[in-house]
Protein backbone atom coordinates (compact mmCIF):
# COMPACT_ATOMS: atom_id res chain seq x y z
CA UNK A 1 0.00 0.00 0.00
CA UNK A 2 1.29 3.43 -0.97
CA UNK A 3 0.20 5.74 1.85
CA UNK A 4 0.40 8.92 -0.22
CA UNK A 5 -3.05 10.53 -0.04
CA UNK A 6 -4.55 7.65 1.94
CA UNK A 7 -7.33 8.71 4.33
CA UNK A 8 -6.51 7.32 7.76
CA UNK A 9 -8.45 7.38 11.02
CA UNK A 10 -6.18 6.90 14.06
CA UNK A 11 -7.58 6.40 17.56
CA UNK A 12 -5.39 6.87 20.62
CA UNK A 13 -3.43 9.44 18.64
CA UNK A 14 -2.29 11.49 21.64
CA UNK A 15 -0.42 8.62 23.31
CA UNK A 16 3.25 7.81 23.01
CA UNK A 17 2.85 5.41 20.10
CA UNK A 18 0.03 7.44 18.56
CA UNK A 19 2.03 10.64 18.24
CA UNK A 20 4.96 8.86 16.57
CA UNK A 21 2.60 6.93 14.34
CA UNK A 22 0.90 10.15 13.25
CA UNK A 23 4.29 11.63 12.35
CA UNK A 24 5.30 8.56 10.34
CA UNK A 25 2.02 8.48 8.44
CA UNK A 26 2.12 12.23 7.73
CA UNK A 27 5.66 11.95 6.39
CA UNK A 28 4.34 9.44 3.85
CA UNK A 29 1.67 11.85 2.68
CA UNK A 30 -1.35 10.38 4.45
CA UNK A 31 -4.42 12.47 5.27
CA UNK A 32 -5.20 11.97 8.94
CA UNK A 33 -8.06 12.22 11.39
CA UNK A 34 -6.53 12.00 14.87
CA UNK A 35 -8.83 11.06 17.73
CA UNK A 36 -8.23 12.05 21.34
CA UNK A 37 -10.49 11.96 24.37
CA UNK A 38 -9.54 14.82 26.71
CA UNK A 39 -9.06 18.57 26.32
CA UNK A 40 -5.36 18.09 27.04
CA UNK A 41 -5.01 15.48 24.32
CA UNK A 42 -6.75 17.76 21.82
CA UNK A 43 -4.38 20.63 22.59
CA UNK A 44 -1.43 18.25 22.27
CA UNK A 45 -2.64 16.93 18.91
CA UNK A 46 -3.23 20.41 17.49
CA UNK A 47 0.30 21.38 18.50
CA UNK A 48 1.62 18.19 16.87
CA UNK A 49 -0.20 19.01 13.62
CA UNK A 50 1.03 22.61 13.53
CA UNK A 51 4.61 21.72 14.39
CA UNK A 52 4.82 19.01 11.73
CA UNK A 53 2.65 20.69 9.05
CA UNK A 54 0.40 17.64 8.85
CA UNK A 55 -2.57 17.22 6.55
CA UNK A 56 -4.78 16.34 9.50
CA UNK A 57 -7.85 17.15 11.54
CA UNK A 58 -8.50 16.32 15.18
CA UNK A 59 -11.63 14.89 16.75
CA UNK A 60 -12.46 14.76 20.44
CA UNK A 61 -14.52 11.73 21.35
CA UNK A 62 -15.23 9.16 23.98
CA UNK A 63 -15.31 6.25 21.58
CA UNK A 64 -17.37 4.13 23.95
CA UNK A 65 -20.30 6.38 23.01
CA UNK A 66 -22.04 5.48 19.74
CA UNK A 67 -23.00 9.08 18.98
CA UNK A 68 -19.40 10.21 19.48
CA UNK A 69 -18.17 7.56 17.05
CA UNK A 70 -20.77 8.70 14.55
CA UNK A 71 -19.55 12.30 14.82
CA UNK A 72 -15.97 11.20 14.19
CA UNK A 73 -16.97 9.31 11.07
CA UNK A 74 -19.04 12.25 9.86
CA UNK A 75 -15.98 14.48 10.28
CA UNK A 76 -13.92 11.97 8.31
CA UNK A 77 -16.51 11.95 5.56
CA UNK A 78 -16.85 15.74 5.38
CA UNK A 79 -13.09 16.44 5.38
CA UNK A 80 -11.73 13.45 3.47
CA UNK A 81 -14.77 12.10 1.61
CA UNK A 82 -14.24 8.62 2.95
CA UNK A 83 -11.77 6.33 4.68
CA UNK A 84 -9.02 4.01 3.48
CA UNK A 85 -7.43 2.83 6.74
CA UNK A 86 -8.76 2.50 10.29
CA UNK A 87 -6.08 2.12 12.98
CA UNK A 88 -7.50 0.96 16.32
CA UNK A 89 -4.76 2.01 18.73
CA UNK A 90 -6.64 3.46 21.74
CA UNK A 91 -6.43 1.16 24.73
CA UNK A 92 -6.45 0.77 28.50
CA UNK A 93 -3.92 -1.04 30.69
CA UNK A 94 -4.12 -2.40 34.23
CA UNK A 95 -1.34 -4.26 36.06
CA UNK A 96 -2.65 -6.05 39.12
CA UNK A 97 -3.13 -9.55 40.44
CA UNK A 98 -6.60 -10.49 39.25
CA UNK A 99 -7.94 -11.33 42.71
CA UNK A 100 -6.96 -7.88 43.95
CA UNK A 101 -8.06 -5.93 40.88
CA UNK A 102 -10.87 -3.39 40.74
CA UNK A 103 -13.97 -5.22 39.44
CA UNK A 104 -15.02 -2.09 37.54
CA UNK A 105 -11.86 -2.32 35.43
CA UNK A 106 -12.97 -5.60 33.85
CA UNK A 107 -15.87 -4.28 31.73
CA UNK A 108 -14.08 -0.95 31.20
CA UNK A 109 -10.98 -2.58 29.72
CA UNK A 110 -12.95 -5.01 27.58
CA UNK A 111 -15.04 -2.13 26.28
CA UNK A 112 -12.09 0.06 25.29
CA UNK A 113 -9.65 -2.62 24.14
CA UNK A 114 -12.13 -4.87 22.34
CA UNK A 115 -15.65 -3.54 21.89
CA UNK A 116 -14.66 -0.08 20.63
CA UNK A 117 -12.41 -1.50 17.86
CA UNK A 118 -15.14 -3.96 16.91
CA UNK A 119 -17.83 -1.28 16.82
CA UNK A 120 -15.68 1.18 14.85
CA UNK A 121 -14.77 -1.55 12.40
CA UNK A 122 -18.44 -2.44 11.95
CA UNK A 123 -19.27 1.21 11.33
CA UNK A 124 -16.59 1.81 8.67
CA UNK A 125 -17.06 -1.48 6.82
CA UNK A 126 -20.01 -0.41 4.63
CA UNK A 127 -17.99 2.41 3.09
CA UNK A 128 -14.96 0.20 2.53
CA UNK A 129 -17.10 -2.51 0.98
CA UNK A 130 -18.73 0.04 -1.32
CA UNK A 131 -15.37 1.27 -2.59
CA UNK A 132 -13.93 -2.25 -2.74
CA UNK A 133 -10.80 -1.43 -0.74
CA UNK A 134 -9.56 -0.59 2.72
CA UNK A 135 -7.57 -1.87 5.66
CA UNK A 136 -8.41 -2.42 9.31
CA UNK A 137 -5.35 -2.25 11.58
CA UNK A 138 -5.79 -3.54 15.13
CA UNK A 139 -2.97 -2.86 17.57
CA UNK A 140 -2.84 -5.74 20.01
CA UNK A 141 -0.12 -6.88 22.36
CA UNK A 142 2.28 -9.74 22.90
CA UNK A 143 0.03 -10.45 25.89
CA UNK A 144 -2.66 -11.23 23.32
CA UNK A 145 -0.66 -14.38 22.56
CA UNK A 146 0.99 -15.01 25.93
CA UNK A 147 -1.23 -14.89 29.00
CA UNK A 148 1.08 -13.13 31.44
CA UNK A 149 0.56 -13.03 35.22
CA UNK A 150 -0.58 -9.65 36.45
CA UNK A 151 -2.31 -8.84 33.15
CA UNK A 152 -5.25 -11.26 33.14
CA UNK A 153 -7.96 -8.85 31.98
CA UNK A 154 -5.65 -7.02 29.60
CA UNK A 155 -4.53 -10.34 28.10
CA UNK A 156 -8.16 -11.44 27.74
CA UNK A 157 -9.01 -8.28 25.80
CA UNK A 158 -6.03 -8.63 23.48
CA UNK A 159 -6.51 -12.37 22.93
CA UNK A 160 -10.06 -11.53 21.85
CA UNK A 161 -8.89 -8.71 19.59
CA UNK A 162 -6.46 -11.09 17.89
CA UNK A 163 -9.25 -13.64 17.36
CA UNK A 164 -11.57 -10.97 15.99
CA UNK A 165 -8.86 -9.80 13.57
CA UNK A 166 -8.22 -13.31 12.33
CA UNK A 167 -11.89 -14.16 11.82
CA UNK A 168 -12.66 -10.85 10.12
CA UNK A 169 -9.66 -11.21 7.79
CA UNK A 170 -10.93 -14.56 6.61
CA UNK A 171 -14.46 -13.24 6.23
CA UNK A 172 -13.26 -10.34 4.05
CA UNK A 173 -10.76 -12.34 2.00
CA UNK A 174 -12.43 -11.67 -1.38
CA UNK A 175 -13.56 -8.08 -0.80
CA UNK A 176 -10.39 -6.02 -1.29
CA UNK A 177 -10.35 -5.17 2.43
CA UNK A 178 -7.41 -6.39 4.50
CA UNK A 179 -7.00 -6.80 8.26
CA UNK A 180 -3.66 -6.33 9.97
CA UNK A 181 -3.02 -7.34 13.58
CA UNK A 182 0.12 -5.84 15.15
CA UNK A 183 1.51 -7.28 18.37
CA UNK A 184 4.07 -5.07 20.13
CA UNK A 185 5.79 -6.04 23.34
CA UNK A 186 6.01 -3.46 26.14
CA UNK A 187 6.62 0.10 24.92
CA UNK A 188 8.36 2.84 26.87
CA UNK A 189 5.41 5.21 27.31
CA UNK A 190 3.26 6.49 30.21
CA UNK A 191 0.60 3.98 29.08
CA UNK A 192 2.41 1.41 31.21
CA UNK A 193 2.14 1.73 35.01
CA UNK A 194 5.28 2.60 36.96
CA UNK A 195 5.57 -1.00 38.19
CA UNK A 196 5.90 -2.25 34.61
CA UNK A 197 8.79 0.13 33.97
CA UNK A 198 10.36 -1.08 37.22
CA UNK A 199 10.00 -4.70 36.10
CA UNK A 200 11.72 -3.82 32.83
CA UNK A 201 14.53 -2.10 34.75
CA UNK A 202 15.13 -5.37 36.61
CA UNK A 203 15.29 -7.29 33.32
CA UNK A 204 11.93 -9.04 33.67
CA UNK A 205 10.69 -7.71 30.32
CA UNK A 206 11.97 -5.76 27.34
CA UNK A 207 10.63 -2.35 26.35
CA UNK A 208 10.82 -0.67 22.93
CA UNK A 209 10.85 3.01 22.08
CA UNK A 210 7.56 4.29 20.62
CA UNK A 211 9.18 5.60 17.43
CA UNK A 212 10.58 2.12 16.69
CA UNK A 213 7.14 0.58 17.20
CA UNK A 214 5.48 3.24 15.04
CA UNK A 215 7.81 2.60 12.12
CA UNK A 216 7.08 -1.14 12.31
CA UNK A 217 3.33 -0.53 12.35
CA UNK A 218 3.64 1.64 9.24
CA UNK A 219 5.79 -0.99 7.57
CA UNK A 220 3.16 -3.66 8.30
CA UNK A 221 0.49 -1.46 6.71
CA UNK A 222 2.61 -0.71 3.64
CA UNK A 223 3.40 -4.40 3.20
CA UNK A 224 -0.27 -5.29 3.79
CA UNK A 225 0.74 -7.91 6.31
CA UNK A 226 -1.83 -10.05 8.08
CA UNK A 227 0.12 -10.09 11.35
CA UNK A 228 3.27 -8.47 12.71
CA UNK A 229 4.89 -9.54 15.98
CA UNK A 230 7.42 -6.99 17.21
CA UNK A 231 10.43 -7.89 19.30
CA UNK A 232 12.53 -10.97 19.98
CA UNK A 233 12.44 -13.28 21.92
CA UNK A 234 8.81 -12.37 22.76
CA UNK A 235 7.68 -13.05 19.19
CA UNK A 236 9.22 -16.52 19.47
CA UNK A 237 7.48 -17.22 22.77
CA UNK A 238 4.17 -16.09 21.28
CA UNK A 239 4.51 -18.78 18.62
CA UNK A 240 5.78 -21.31 21.16
CA UNK A 241 2.80 -20.63 23.42
CA UNK A 242 0.46 -21.51 20.56
CA UNK A 243 2.14 -24.87 20.05
CA UNK A 244 3.37 -25.92 23.49
CA UNK A 245 1.74 -23.77 26.18
CA UNK A 246 3.00 -26.10 28.89
CA UNK A 247 6.57 -25.07 28.13
CA UNK A 248 5.63 -21.41 28.63
CA UNK A 249 3.66 -22.32 31.78
CA UNK A 250 6.78 -23.78 33.34
CA UNK A 251 8.89 -20.80 32.32
CA UNK A 252 6.48 -18.18 33.66
CA UNK A 253 5.85 -20.04 36.90
CA UNK A 254 9.29 -18.87 38.00
CA UNK A 255 8.42 -15.19 37.64
CA UNK A 256 5.07 -15.22 39.46
CA UNK A 257 6.53 -14.32 42.90
CA UNK A 258 8.38 -11.33 41.43
CA UNK A 259 5.31 -10.22 39.46
CA UNK A 260 3.22 -10.42 42.63
CA UNK A 261 5.78 -8.31 44.48
CA UNK A 262 5.63 -5.55 41.86
CA UNK A 263 1.84 -5.75 41.60
CA UNK A 264 1.57 -5.19 45.35
CA UNK A 265 3.87 -2.18 45.14
CA UNK A 266 6.66 -3.89 47.07
CA UNK A 267 9.43 -3.33 44.49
Amino acid sequence: MNLQGKRILLTGAAGGIGRELARELAQRGARLCLVGRTDASMASLRHLIDRNSMDAVVAQADLTDAHARERVLQLMQSTCNGLDVLINLAGLMDFQLFGASDPAMIPRMLQINLLVPMQLTREVLPGMLAQGSGRIVNIGSMFGSIGYPGFATYSASKFALRGFSQALRRELSDTGIGVTYVSPRAVRTPFNPHAVHAMAAEGMMHMDEPVWVATRIVRAIEQERNEAYLGFPESFFARLNGLWPGVVDRSLRKVVPAVARFARGLS
